[in-house]
């Protein structure tokens, strides 16, 4: 006899009275019963969380460790053109209109899961049966034909004795409460999504502009060096050196025009519309600036901002409290069931007084000699919430990751820039001095040629350095789960407002939002 087998066996020996048997035959003592509030199954306790006491670079003085108010954090930017496109983002977004519906999903679900606290099945029954017996029979019935007609209310009650219905209740509210925490774990993606393409829209701009820059300076060096070629003054080098570096930079330009379309063509897809050109929407305007610092909280911080990390956790004390509803399969199930109703031969009479009938009573239902399949279940049960555990640290390490990639991002960009800043500054003078000589006659071109590839190079080093500035505090504030009280805001509830007045809008909102 396996192990389990003969654990279950002593314990149902030595029990000395039928309630001890049968908190003897499952998994939870009779003190944790009452102390459960009458439910059997482990109460839910919050899975401890590895995460370091303060950040790597938290003496840095560009970073603060202070509470601050995430909300908005994109405003940091000072930048309304981004203000607009998040707000329209809000309102528009597919995916975002997805998870609250997804919200809707769970709280219909814990409603189904409360209502199994009442009567579970209650059914209105009629009938009209018309008899016509044999007259052929041994025992001749003294009348043949005649009609019955009833009509009743059917109840059965599974009354909660050992907390089942409840710990699915807490199952489905801990659910209700993940899925909350998925929409607004998708309004932090969909923030930093629209921030991220924004900013890399205004890269590629940059760098546009630096190219066609170059391209018009390099189209005056090469005039004045094929001139001097015809004259006789210098070799067709460079000639050749000039028109091959004035294609070069000119082929730069598509693949940045290919980038600012498909960014552009990304932004279109976040904010909920098809794919337009925003270019007059959007405007010309620089690089967003960052502040000189970033504002942070401790790491302890995470698992309560966060939304995905709320969610995991949420995940978890859901499938803990399936752990009872499991293990509530190892005792009897306790019923009332009854019927009322009225029964007679003649329809005027159905509902007299003495064609009441009706019956009550109690009853139970157990499954016995099922208890390897019902404790593998608890055990299929535990391991799943030791899984969502792990995967909810794993996600708390994450998280914590996330944080540290961008606060070194966004301080090594911060001195990348100032230095490509300073080299393009001494490039634009080599640039300018290697012109001057060489229109004098006092240098070939070569210098020339030389000179003016450095500049295009650190000038498209310094933009994409000056967007990661921007692209790292993005990403500091998306990983400690900035954004997500948007909703709660004013503006929001305007936005939704207004979505709910045009026909249009209307029509495209799944449901409202949570």
């Amino acid at each position: 006899m396996s192990p389990v087998r003969l654990r279950i066996l002593r314990r149902v020996l030595c029990a000395g009275s039928l309630g001890a048997t049968i908190l003897a035959i499952g998994c939870t003592p009779l003190r944790d019963f009452v102390q459960n509030g009458f439910k059997v199954g482990p109460n839910y306790e919050r899975p401890p969380a590895p995460l370091a006491d303060a950040w790597i670079e938290a003496k840095n003085p560009h970073v603060k460790s202070v509470a601050a108010d995430y909300s908005a954090w994109w405003t940091v930017f000072r930048d309304p053109v981004l203000d607009d496109l998040i707000g329209t983002a809000y309102a528009q977004n597919v995916n975002l209109k997805i998870a609250g519906t997804r919200v809707l999903e769970a709280r219909a679900q814990l409603a189904i899961a409360v209502g199994q606290l009442f009567p579970q099945q209650q059914q209105a029954t009629g009938s009209f049966q018309h008899f016509q017996l044999s007259a052929n029979t041994a025992n001749r019935p003294p009348v043949r034909f005649f009609d019955n007609w009833a009509t009743g209310l059917n109840a059965t009650w599974e009354i909660d004795f050992w907390g089942k219905i409840r710990r699915l209740i807490e199952s489905a509210d801990d659910a209700v409460e993940s899925s909350v925490d998925d929409y607004d774990n998708v309004m932090v993606t969909l923030v930093g999504d629209v921030a991220t393409a924004y900013v890399q829209y205004r890269i590629l701009e940059q760098q546009l502009v630096y190219a066609r820059q170059n391209v018009e300076l390099q189209r005056g060096s090469l005039k004045i060096a094929t001139e001097r070629f015809k004259a006789g003054w210098i070799n067709e080098l460079g000639v050749f050196q000039g028109t091959s570096l004035l294609e070069q930079l000119e082929s730069t330009i598509p693949v940045i025009e290919t980038g600012l379309r498909e960014t552009n063509n990304a932004l279109c897809t976040l904010l909920g519309i098809p794919p337009v050109d925003l270019a007059a929407r959007l405007g010309e305007s620089p690089i967003p600036a960052s502040p000189v610092e970033v504002v942070l909280g401790i790491p302890a911080d995470l698992i309560r901002r966060r939304p995905d990390v709320r969610s995991a956790e949420r995940l978890v004390a859901a499938q803990n409290a399936q752990i009872g509803v499991a293990e509530a399969s190892f005792y009897p199930a306790f019923f009332i069931t009854g019927n009322l109703g009225y029964e007679a031969k003649d329809l005027g009479s159905l509902f007299a007084s003495k064609s009441f009938t009706g019956q009550i009573g109690p009853a139970f239902q157990w499954d016995i000699l099922n208890y390897g399949r019902i404790l593998n279940n608890v055990r299929f049960q535990d391991f799943k919430t030791q899984e969502l555990v792990g995967a909810y640290q794993q996600k708390v390490l994450s998280a914590a990751q996330e944080v540290e990639n961008g606060i070194a991002t966004f301080l090594h960009a911060r001195e990348e820039a100032k230095f490509l800043a300073a080299s393009v500054k001494a490039a634009e003078g080599s640039v300018r001095i290697a012109n001057a000589l060489f229109k004098a006659g006092e240098i070939d071109y070569t210098p020339v040629f030389v000179a003016q590839q450095f500049l295009s190079q650190q000038q498209n080093l310094l933009a994409q350095a000056e967007g990661n500035v921007a692209l790292g505090l993005i990403q500091v504030y998306r990983a400690v789960g900035g954004g997500w009280e948007f909703r709660l805001s004013e503006q929001a509830r305007q936005l939704d407002s207004a979505a709910c007045a045009t026909p249009v809008a209307a029509t495209n909102q799944l449901q409202p939002r949570p």
